[in-house]
């Protein structure tokens, strides 16, 4: 039963059934071993890459900004956005980034 392939894999994945890796020994494409914490450290890898791109187009964390707002603002906000087809994110992004690029002042 140890050498039954799972269903998802198939010919065309590159991905084979689990190794014990303190057992067999797993060559990595520049000639080094693969250990537990190397794959646990290639997971949190691909983990922290998985994420949305980052808005800057370079391979770094865009900053995030939070803030409370009534229910009724996230609400009709929701509406807004998704009758322009988009998300309550975008549309507060493109609000704080008008209002920046006016300097500031109010309209």
């Amino acid at each position: 039963m140890a050498d039954r392939i799972p269903p998802s894999v198939t010919s065309t994945t590159p991905i084979g059934p689990d190794v014990d890796l303190d057992a067999e020994d797993v060559q990595l494409a520049d000639g080094s071993r693969l250990t537990e914490n190397r794959a646990a450290e290639i997971v949190e890898e691909v983990r922290r890459r998985a994420g949305r791109p980052s808005l800057t187009g370079e391979a770094a964390a865009s900053p995030r900004i939070t803030f409370r707002i009534a229910p009724s603002t996230r609400d009709r906000a929701a509406e807004i956005a998704a009758r322009e087809g988009k998300t309550v994110s975008q549309l507060a992004r493109e609000a704080l980034e008008e209002r920046v690029a006016a300097g500031g002042r109010r309209a």
